[in-house]
């Protein structure tokens, strides 16, 4: 049996209470996402990171929002204190080329993981374990076979962010073999948009080259352009924590992959970018040229990623409801929109 949004780790004394629900690292790109997502919601929500939280929420929803360095186990503890469902969003501000070089990637992206099980463990208490609701990452599978995966491939990370990734989320399921919490991995594809908010800025490669196209520049691809990304917007990832809420009994204890099973050549996303791009400023397009990659670019920028979430579609029914277009669409009339303030 599923279990719903209003009882999944909530102390069998007081069924009826608002579930406490913390998102950590609430002021990223993904992470104010799904802070609005779950403040539409009949939740306590806290909003917790080292930077202070400002997503525009729905009207009449409220959050508790602290600030933090989650990775000092006694910050992370005082976040974390009495929540029955924990999402953890927490990576390295480099992003993940960092974790090649900057020896502080790892506090972020595999120590607040031990530390926050540990905490768990220590604090055990009648009832269910707290549920902790992950972000993965679906290239911690490594190199991607030559068919859309889905989830059952053997983990062989390319990149030391990988390795993070993929570290974080076993020490995640070790904890729940043992009882401690009850964790549900989400691997997460190619996340793109736009999130009003103040450090929300995303800075993944459809984005990019929206900015760039915004500023005139060329649109630079590393290869002929038919290398291949499962592109989904965050707003529908957001929806996916939402309902691995919703279904937690069913999901916890392993990894799920989420996509839109498409897998979008990315010569054609930057083509429609230039167009999108063009019609809205009434200037030609920008060109897409292929140029040669930085000696240091990793085999898996060359490899094609498309994403069979069947699997997690099946336990919640979600599914990604905007279309890829409809998604570049918003995502340049919103960073056109943001050009134009500044």
């Amino acid at each position: 049996m599923t279990t719903t949004a209003q009882r999944p780790g909530a102390p069998e004394s007081d069924p009826h209470r608002p579930l406490d629900v913390v998102v950590l690292g609430a002021s990223g790109f993904v992470g104010s996402a799904v802070t609005a997502a779950f403040a539409e919601r009949p939740v306590r929500l806290h909003a917790v990171a080292r930077r202070r939280s400002s997503v525009v929420l729905a009207p009449g929803a409220t959050v508790d929002v602290r600030l933090a360095d989650l990775t000092d186990a006694g910050q992370l503890a005082a976040a974390v204190a009495g929540a029955d469902v924990i999402v953890h969003l927490v990576m390295h501000s480099g992003g993940w080329r960092a974790a090649e070089s900057d020896p502080t990637a790892r506090a972020a992206n595999v120590g607040v993981m031990e530390n926050l099980c540990e905490i768990l463990r220590d604090g055990r208490r009648d009832g269910p374990p707290p549920l902790v609701l992950y972000a993965g990452a679906a290239s911690q599978v490594g190199l991607t076979p030559d068919r859309p995966i889905d989830g059952s491939e053997p983990d062989v990370p390319h990149t030391a962010y990988d390795e993070q990734k993929l570290a974080a989320e076993r020490i995640l399921m070790d904890a729940t073999a043992d009882g401690a919490v009850r964790g549900v991995s989400l691997r997460l594809p190619t996340v793109f948009g736009y999130v009003d908010a103040l450090h929300g800025a995303d800075r993944g490669v459809v984005s990019f080259m929206v900015r760039r196209a915004l500023a005139g520049e060329p649109l630079t691809l590393w290869h002929d352009g038919s290398v291949k990304r499962d592109l989904v917007h965050v707003e529908d990832v957001a929806r996916a924590f939402v309902a691995a809420l919703d279904h937690s009994d069913a999901l916890a204890g392993r990894h799920w992959l989420l996509g839109a099973g498409r897998g979008d050549p990315l010569g054609e996303v930057c083509r429609t970018v230039s167009g999108l791009v063009a019609a809205r400023l009434g200037r030609p397009p920008v060109p897409v040229v292929s140029v040669e990659p930085p000696p240091d670019a990793p085999a898996t920028d060359f490899s094609s990623v498309t994403i069979d979430s069947s699997a997690f579609r099946a336990v919640t029914g979600w599914r990604p409801r905007i279309p890829l277009r409809a998604a570049l669409e918003r995502t340049v009339a919103a960073l056109a929109d943001t050009t134009t303030s500044d």
